[in-house]
C-alpha cells in the first residue's frame, strides 16, 4: 500500500498538523456520565457571579460576586444555600459552586414556577444596577454543564452556547436609559437516550432565556410579552418588590453525553489560529535554519583556522606563521577561552532563577501534554489548576538538582543558602504578590478572593512537600560532579573592548526578546480573552505547537547572540542570554498593557492595580522560563565549541 511508503518526515508533518485537532476529537471526561430516570430530581448549581464583555464589548470589572451576596437578593433554598465542594485549582480560579432552590425533574416541564419575592431599596437597587451595566453574568451548573446562550457566529455561521447569561439589560434605544432587571428564566434542558436503556437519560446540554416581567399581585402569566421589564428604583426611601420565576422545557437531543462540550467549545475564526501557526513556523523554521547554516559554516571554518594556526605553531618555532595563506593570529571568540567560562556576577541569584526555570519548564510541557491528551476536560472544573499545583510540587526535585548542579559548575561556595533560597526566592516572590492582590479582593467583598483556609493548605503544601522536596534534589545535585568546562580559566580577566550599538546590554535584549514573543503573541490573546472574560480555553494543540516554536525560537535566536558576543570579545554570556531570552516577558507585559487600554475598561483603582498585577505575576513567571531556555542553550554552545578547539 502507498501508505506504508510515505517518509518519516511526511508522517511527523502529518502528526503535528494533527494536533490541534487532539484537543477535541480525543475526549476523556473528567467525570462519570451521570444516568437519570423520569421524575428523578436533577440538581441545578449556582457559581458566583463573573463581568464578561458589556453592550461595547469592554471588560468593566475583574470582581466577581458570590451568588447569594445580600445586596443581590436571590431567591435561597429552604435551610439557607450550602456549599459544593471543589477541587483547589477550582477555588483559586474563582468558583464558588452552592445549591439553589431551583427544581429541576427529569422530563417534567414546568411553567412560571414562583421561586420568591424579594424587595430593593436604594442601595441594594444601586448595587444591582451598576453590576447590569457592567456586563455580569449569571453562572448556573446543572450535571457539571454551565448554562449558557444559543449564539450564532456571523462570521462562520455555526451556532454555540456560550456559557453565562446576562444578570439584565440596557435600553438599546436609549444608553443612558433604564437598566432591566431580568427575574424570570427559561431553563431549556436537553436530554439524551442511552442506546439500549430508554429509561437512562442523560443531561447533554442547558440553555436559560432570561426575560425582565414586572409582575402585578399574584398575576404570574410569564408568557404575556406585554408585561413592562423590571426597573429598580433608586429614590431614596422607595422599595422595588421583584418577584422570581421560573419554567423549565425539556427536550431531547442527538448529542451523545461524550461529545455534549463540544458545543460549548468554540472557535471564533479558526483562520487566525491557522495564519499564525504557519506564520510562526515559517519564522522558526527561516530563523531556525539560518541560525544554523551561518553557525556551522563559521564555527567550521573558525575551528578549522585556530587548529591549523596551532599545529603550524608547533612546526614553525621561529613563528612564521604567515607562510601558511589565511592563517592569522587568534582573533574572534578563541581570544576569549580564559575567560569564557570565568563565574559570573551574582552566581547564586542566577543559579537559584535557572533552578525555577527548568522546574517551570518541565511543569509546562507535562501540563500542555494532559491537557492536549483530553485529561484536563473542562467537566472537571479546575483540574488545570490543581494539575499546575501538584506538577509544580512535585518538580521541585528538579528544581533543587538543577540550581544545585549549576551553582557548583559556577564556582559557587555558598551551598546552604542555594539550598534555602532555591524552593522560597521566586515561589515567595509569587505567593507575596498573590497575598497582596488577594486582599484587593478581600476589601472589594469578591468572591474570587481565595479563603484564609486555602491559603493555609497553599502554604502546608509548600513547606511540607515542596521545600523537602527541592532540598533533596539540591543534596543530590551537589553530590554529583560539576560540569567542567573544556578549556582553563586564566587568573588575570581579560579586558573588553567597547560593544558595538546591537551588542550593547538594551538593544540586545530587545532584539533578542521580540522573536520568541512573536512565535505565541496571536495565542496569548486568546489566553488573555479566556482568563478575564471568562471564556473556555481549550484549543491545547494550538498552544502545545506554539509553545514548541517559542522554544526553538527562544534557543537559536540567543545562541546566535551569543556567538556574535564572544566574536566581540565580551565573555559575559551568562547573564546575557539570560536576560536577552527572558525579555520577551517585557514585551508580554507591554501587550498586556496594550489590552488594558484597548479591551478593558475597568476604571476604578483596584480593578487596575489586580490586572496589573496578575499580569506582571505572570510575566515574572513567563521571565524566569524563557531566561532559564537561553541560558541552557547557550551554555550547551559554548561548551560544544571550546571543546572542539585545542588549547595549548
Amino acid at each position: 500500500m502507498k501508505s506504508r511508503t510515505f517518509a518519516p518526515s511526511w508522517a511527523l508533518c502529518s502528526a503535528l498538523l494533527a494536533l490541534p485537532q487532539l484537543s477535541t476529537a480525543f475526549y476523556l471526561p473528567g467525570v462519570a456520565p451521570t444516568s437519570y430516570k423520569p421524575g428523578d430530581k436533577v440538581p441545578l448549581y449556582v457559581n458566583s457571579i463573573k463581568p464578561v464583555a458589556a453592550q461595547d464589548a469592554l471588560l468593566h470589572s475583574v470582581m466577581s460576586y458570590d451568588y447569594y451576596n445580600e445586596q443581590f437578593r436571590f431567591c435561597q433554598p429552604e435551610g439557607g444555600p450550602s456549599y459544593v465542594s471543589e477541587s483547589l485549582g477550582s477555588i483559586l480560579f474563582g468558583d464558588r459552586i452552592m445549591t439553589s432552590p431551583f427544581e429541576l425533574n427529569m422530563m417534567k416541564n414546568e411553567t412560571c414556577k414562583k421561586l420568591c419575592t424579594s424587595k430593593y431599596d436604594m442601595q441594594s437597587a444601586h448595587f444591582v444596577n451598576k453590576r447590569i451595566m457592567q456586563g455580569y453574568a449569571l453562572n448556573w451548573l446543572v450535571d457539571g454543564l454551565p448554562a449558557g446562550q444559543h449564539l450564532l457566529d456571523d462570521l462562520t455561521g455555526t451556532t454555540f452556547y456560550s456559557p453565562g447569561f446576562a444578570m439584565g439589560t440596557i435600553s438599546t434605544t436609549d444608553p443612558d436609559g433604564p437598566t432591566f432587571f431580568n427575574n424570570h428564566y427559561d431553563i431549556v434542558i436537553e436530554y439524551h437516550k442511552v442506546s439500549g436503556k430508554e429509561d437512562q437519560l442523560r443531561v447533554v446540554g442547558v440553555i436559560v432565556q432570561p426575560a425582565s416581567k414586572a409582575y402585578k399581585g399574584d398575576n404570574l402569566d410569564c408568557n404575556d410579552n406585554q408585561i413592562p421589564p423590571v426597573v429598580l428604583a433608586e429614590d431614596a426611601n422607595t422599595e422595588t418588590e421583584v418577584t422570581f420565576t421560573y419554567s423549565v422545557y425539556w427536550t431531547e437531543s442527538p448529542t451523545a453525553w461524550a461529545t455534549r462540550w463540544d458545543k460549548y467549545l468554540h472557535v471564533f475564526d479558526p483562520k487566525i489560529h491557522w495564519f499564525s501557526l504557519v506564520n510562526s513556523a515559517v519564522v522558526v523554521i527561516f530563523l531556525t535554519v539560518t541560525v544554523t547554516s551561518v553557525l556551522f559554516r563559521a564555527l567550521k571554518k573558525d575551528i578549522a583556522r585556530y587548529n591549523r594556526l596551532d599545529q603550524i605553531n608547533l612546526d614553525d618555532l621561529s613563528g612564521t606563521s604567515a607562510l601558511e595563506d589565511g592563517v592569522q593570529e587568534d582573533s574572534g571568540w578563541k581570544l576569549v577561552h580564559g575567560d569564557v567560562f570565568r563565574t559570573p556576577s551574582h552566581p547564586l541569584l542566577l543559579s537559584v532563577f535557572l533552578g525555577n526555570g527548568a522546574q517551570l519548564f518541565v511543569m509546562t510541557g507535562f501540563t500542555i501534554c494532559f491537557a492536549l491528551l483530553g485529561f484536563l476536560s473542562p467537566s472537571n472544573r479546575g483540574s488545570l489548576g490543581t494539575i499546575m499545583i501538584i506538577l509544580y510540587t512535585l518538580l521541585s526535585f528538579v528544581g533543587g538538582y538543577v540550581s544545585a548542579r549549576v551553582y557548583k559548575s559556577l564556582n559557587g561556595d555558598k551551598w546552604k543558602l542555594n539550598i534555602a533560597l532555591t524552593p522560597l526566592l521566586v515561589p515567595g516572590i509569587v505567593f507575596t504578590t498573590f497575598f497582596f492582590l488577594n486582599l484587593f479582593l478581600w476589601a472589594n467583598g469578591s468572591a474570587g478572593a481565595v479563603p484564609f483556609t486555602t491559603m493555609l493548605v497553599i502554604i502546608g503544601i509548600w513547606f511540607i512537600i515542596s521545600i523537602p522536596l527541592s532540598v533533596s534534589g539540591s543534596w543530590l545535585g551537589f553530590r554529583a560532579p560539576a560540569v567542567e568546562p573544556p578549556v582553563r580559566t586564566n587568573q588575570i580577566p581579560r579586558q573588553i573592548p567597547p560593544a558595538t550599538t546591537y551588542l550593547k546590554p538594551i538593544p540586545s535584549m530587545l532584539l533578542v526578546g521580540i522573536l520568541p514573543f512573536g512565535a505565541i503573541f496571536v495565542e496569548l490573546y486568546f489566553i488573555m480573552s479566556s482568563i478575564w472574560f471568562s471564556k473556555i480555553y481549550y484549543m491545547f494543540g494550538f498552544l502545545f505547537l506554539c509553545y514548541g516554536l517559542m522554544i526553538i525560537t527562544c534557543a537559536a535566536v540567543t545562541v546566535l547572540m551569543v556567538y556574535f558576543l564572544l566574536c566581540a570579545e565580551n565573555y559575559h554570556w551568562q547573564w546575557r542570554s539570560f536576560l536577552a531570552a527572558g525579555m520577551s516577558a517585557g514585551y508580554i507585559f507591554a501587550n498586556a498593557l496594550i489590552y488594558l487600554i484597548s479591551k478593558l475598561s475597568l476604571g476604578g483603582l483596584s480593578g487596575t492595580v489586580l490586572y496589573i498585577g496578575y499580569s506582571a505575576l505572570l510575566s515574572f513567571l513567563f521571565f524566569i522560563l524563557t531566561g532559564s531556555i537561553g541560558f541552557f542553550s547557550s551554555w550547551w554552545f559554548v561548551q560544544k565549541i571550546y571543546g572542539s578547539i585545542k588549547i595549548d
